[in-house]
Order: structure tokens, then C-alpha cells, then sequence
């Protein structure tokens, strides 16, 4: 890996984390509306897998969805804009927190329904096959997505298509409060099930960025190569709770502590020093994304918010309910 590669990962690392961290702070301004589930901790996987991917390529995520949406290149204004439901944000501040898509950055839509987007993946995957443009379908999901049915029937059909299409599991330990060990037969709920539909199995520490990225980058090389699906468990921990009502009190003690050593963030910037990349570089980068965060924040405020009018807009082809007329 280059320098400029692993640059460009740091950047992105930092611009999760910084972004991730304002969005909070916003929410207890109470400026972000309804609730919000951060990716703290889990940046890594978001990184990794964008700066491999090609700009036509496309995201699929669930309603933890802000760090795949800001990683494929949407503009900060218009993630913390649609936080705050501002007509500046990605969908005019209609989709909020859980619903974030950026087409125009291959992020086609953050998904509230557990597993409902695997398919839908699936099918976007199936699309590029089609049409022959070599276009990679990425899906990431969470560990307790693996008990639901959707998650299976993407897996099959997928397979027996070869279909070019990553399913990334983000294993973080908990599906919303419960340990998925307590209700999963097997250790690894995505790795583990590989084999039953002729995968690979694929267990990967999802804190260390180059271990993600070239992972990623494997992967997509495969699916580009026409050689099909790959499913990816990728390890890894949310430092905060599951959404902005939880202090995750459920957790046994020592277990944050423990994966707090494993920050994502700074185990990178550790690894680049160690490497000989300046600190001075390293200063530069995080100088200039707290100055992004701080002028996104600002544009965002300044931002009316969207009116009643949105409403209708993109139910039906045209924009509006006349169409159905």
C-alpha cells in the first residue's frame, strides 16, 4: 500500500470520527431530530472498504449508516444537514438520521429494517452482471442481521448467480442490547455460516485499517472478475450505545475498556508514525478536517429547515403525486 493510500485512509478514519463525535454534541443541542445510531469505534470498516472501492461502485448500509455515506464522499453539509432536517441535507432533510443516500456517491440509501437491503444489494449487483459494467455491489450489515431470513436468501441467490456483490458483516457484538453469542449457534454468525453456501469462510480484525482495506480490496477484485460473492466478518466494537437513548449499561465491566485499546483511529496513527510518515502530515490532515466539521456545523445552522412541501416529493417518478394521475 502507498502512501497516499494510507493517507487517504487516515483522513477518512478521522473524518468518521470527528464528524461522528459533532453529530452527537449536535444531538444534545437537541439540533438532530428523532434519534441516531454512531459508528464510534467502528470506522475502520467504512474506511477500508471505500478507498477500495470505484467511484460507480455502490454502498449498502443500515440505519448506522452516517460513516458509509461520509466515506464514499458525501459533503458534510449534507450529512448534518439531513441530521437536523435542513433543506441543505442530502434528502432536504426529509430522511434524517436513518435513511441517508447519496446516489450521486454510489451511497444508495441507509436502510432502518434489519436486513431488508441484503436483497436489494443482491439486485443492484445483479444489475451491473446485466448491463457488463463491472460495477461492485458492497452491503454491510450488523451481527444480529445474520438471524434473519433476508440475510440467507441474498447469500443463496447471490451464490448461485456469482453474483459481483461483499456482503461485510460489522460484528460489534451486540444486536441492539443482547450479546449475539447468547442467541447465535455458532461463534462467528456471518463467518461461520459461510460454507453452507460454498463461500469462503473470511474473519477479519474489522479495527485494523489495512486489514480491511485489502481485504476489500481482494474481494472486489474478485467480484469485478466475475468470480462471485464473498462474505466478510469483520470484528470489531460501538463504543457508545446502540442509538443516542442507550448508555449501554448492559455491557459487562472492563468489556469497553478492553476494545477502547483497540481504537481504530489511534492504532492507525500509531502505525503511520511507525512507518515514518510525519507527524507534521498526520497534524494537517486532522487540522483540516476539524476546520471541514466546523464550517459543515455552521453552514448546516445557517440552513432553514425543510418545509412541509418535501413531503411529496420522491413517492412517485416524477416527484410528485400527480403521477399517479
Amino acid at each position: 500500500m502507498d502512501r497516499a493510500t494510507r493517507l487517504a485512509l487516515y483522513r477518512s478514519l478521522v473524518e468518521i470520527r470527528v464528524l461522528e463525535k459533532r453529530a452527537y454534541d449536535l444531538f444534545l443541542q437537541n439540533l438532530v431530530k428523532g434519534t441516531s445510531h454512531l459508528s464510534l469505534g467502528q470506522e475502520a470498516v467504512a474506511a477500508g472498504f471505500a478507498v477500495a472501492m470505484r467511484k460507480d461502485d455502490y454502498t449498502f448500509c443500515t440505519y448506522r449508516g452516517h460513516a458509509h455515506t461520509l466515506a464514499r464522499g458525501a459533503p458534510m453539509v449534507g450529512v448534518l444537514g439531513e441530521l437536523m432536517g435542513r433543506k441543505c441535507g442530502l434528502m432536504g432533510g426529509k430522511g434524517g438520521s436513518m435513511h441517508l443516500t447519496s446516489v450521486e456517491h454510489g451511497a444508495m440509501g441507509s436502510y432502518a429494517i434489519v436486513g431488508a437491503h441484503l436483497p436489494v444489494a443482491a439486485g443492484a449487483a445483479w444489475s451491473a452482471q446485466v448491463r457488463g459494467t463491472d460495477q461492485v455491489s458492497v452491503c454491510f450489515f450488523g451481527d444480529g442481521t445474520t438471524n434473519i431470513g433476508a440475510f440467507h436468501e441474498a447469500l443463496n441467490l447471490a451464490a448461485v448467480w456469482k453474483l459481483p456483490v461483499i456482503f461485510v458483516c460489522e460484528n460489534n457484538q451486540y444486536m441492539e442490547y443482547t450479546p449475539i453469542r447468547e442467541v447465535t449457534a455458532v461463534a462467528n454468525p456471518a463467518a461461520d455460516r459461510a460454507c453452507a453456501y460454498g463461500l469462503e469462510k473470511i474473519l477479519i480484525d474489522g479495527n485494523d485499517a489495512d486489514v480491511v482495506h485489502r481485504t476489500a480490496r481482494e474481494c472486489i477484485g474478485k467480484a469485478r472478475d466475475g468470480g462471485g460473492p464473498s462474505l466478510v466478518e469483520a470484528l470489531t466494537y460501538r463504543t457508545s450505545g446502540h442509538s443516542r437513548a442507550d448508555p449501554g449499561k448492559y455491557r459487562p465491566v472492563g468489556e469497553l475498556d478492553d476494545w477502547l485499546k483497540k481504537d481504530p483511529v489511534v492504532l492507525y496513527r500509531v502505525r503511520l508514525v511507525g512507518m515514518g510518515i510525519e507527524e507534521n502530515a498526520l497534524r494537517d490532515i486532522e487540522r483540516a478536517v476539524e476546520r471541514a466539521v466546523d464550517e459543515a456545523t455552521e453552514a448546516a445552522k445557517a440552513c432553514p429547515p425543510s418545509g412541509v412541501e418535501v413531503i411529496e416529493k420522491d413517492v412517485w417518478a416524477d416527484g410528485g403525486s400527480s403521477w399517479r394521475n
